[in-house]
């Protein structure tokens, strides 16, 4: 399922351009392939998948235990540079859509009639993100 596109192209809807949802399912393909194929050969947990064409660069992250992040990059990216700021965002993105991202649960909010004194008292924020 895409949650999020930035391919803002506007050519996925000319013929022969490219829909975001057709990339999630092909990255979503690519990283299922790519973990099978590091467990066939033990390598362990698989993180990255990297495709390289003429027209630059497909890589798709794993980001947590259901999600992934796909970045597409042209011709001469620096990809160790892409690599070094993308797994963290990935990270971080697991950590929201396995659960882990959310640090407290909302406080709820003091009955109308309640005799406490410090009813405008500071809220957690529902979510947070920690850098």
């Amino acid at each position: 399922m895409l949650i999020a596109s930035d391919m803002g192209t506007g050519r996925e809807r000319e013929p022969g351009g490219v829909e975001a949802e057709t990339v999630a399912a092909l990255s979503a393909a690519s990283l299922g392939l790519g973990q099978r194929f590091a467990a066939t050969v033990q390598q362990g947990h698989l993180r990255e998948t990297v495709i390289q064409a003429d027209g630059g660069s497909v890589v798709v992250y794993a980001a947590g235990r259901g999600g992934l992040l796909t970045v597409l990059t042209r011709p001469h990216a620096n990809l160790a540079r892409l690599h070094h700021e993308a797994r963290q965002v990935a990270a971080r993105l697991g950590r929201i859509v396995d659960g882990r991202g959310i640090t407290q649960p909302p406080t709820p909010a003091p009955a109308a009639n309640a005799p406490d004194r410090h009813r405008l008292a500071r809220r957690t924020p529902m979510a947070t993100i920690s850098r």
